[in-house]
């Protein structure tokens, strides 16, 4: 077989990727294919089978690949530094896509969407930081906020802080996460009080704290609402308020 001959044949192998997206959908296709489709649009004439099905070696989920650093992926044969910073900015633009998405949009009792979002935003970060999410009273998303960087502990989270932010935002409910860089989402004794303080301030301003999210390697973050947690900490907090 020529190189003309070679090159003809894989034109018509991504024709038919292509097609079949456009006529299946991203279902019907396996991780392998949608990292070829994907080198594809930034490698011309060139194959892009073997250099994903090394990628998904080296990695094991395409999640995994679009989150490695740029010095990791070009360590995969056949990915260069084109192909490197095409999946970079897909990832950039998941994120943003999905962190646009998140404003204003109905807040989910699975805390689905939101999880998605925290995927996303947090679990490839190598540092801990804690974020809040402002509710309105239809529990819409208002806004979201970093409010602290580093170690993560009651310490470190001011109660009076948060509450001050939400009556800022004209907020009727939080929800709050932070990521575990381990990749451990169990709990800690420190994260049950930390909960535990802010869902006593949040109340005491009428101001209910929905769930307690957890970020790391799992696909699922934790929730401390979807685990009963939260429904323990209303009990033990019921005598006091």
């Amino acid at each position: 077989m020529d190189q003309k001959e070679w090159q003809k044949k894989g034109e018509g192998h991504r024709g038919r990727l292509r097609d079949k997206f456009l006529e299946r959908g991203i279902e019907a296709f396996t991780d392998a294919e949608v990292l070829e489709l994907l080198l594809t649009l930034c490698t011309p004439r060139r194959d892009c089978k073997e250099p994903a099905r090394a990628a998904l070696a080296r990695f094991t989920t395409l999640a995994a690949v679009l989150e490695a650093p740029a010095p990791e992926l070009l360590t995969v044969q056949g990915l260069g530094p084109n192909n490197t910073f095409a999946l970079r900015f897909i990832h950039a633009v998941a994120r943003r896509y999905l962190g646009q998405r998140l404003e204003k949009r109905e807040y989910l009792r699975s805390s689905r969407e939101v999880a998605d979002y925290l995927n996303h935003a947090m679990r490839d970060l190598k540092h801990e930081i804690f974020k809040v999410i402002f509710l309105d009273a239809g529990h819409a998303i208002l806004t979201e906020q970093t409010v602290a960087e580093g170690t993560i502990s009651a310490n470190t989270i001011y109660p009076r802080e948060i509450v001050k932010l939400a009556l800022q935002h004209n907020a009727a409910a939080l929800v709050v996460a932070h990521n575990h860089p381990s990749g451990n989402l169990s709990p800690s004794e420190a994260d049950r009080r930390l909960t535990r303080n802010l869902y006593l301030a949040c109340t005491l301003m009428s101001m209910p704290l929905l769930d307690h999210l957890i970020v790391g390697a799992s696909e699922t973050p934790y929730s401390f609402a979807d685990h009963g947690l939260m429904n323990e900490i209303r009990r033990e907090c019921a005598a006091i308020l």
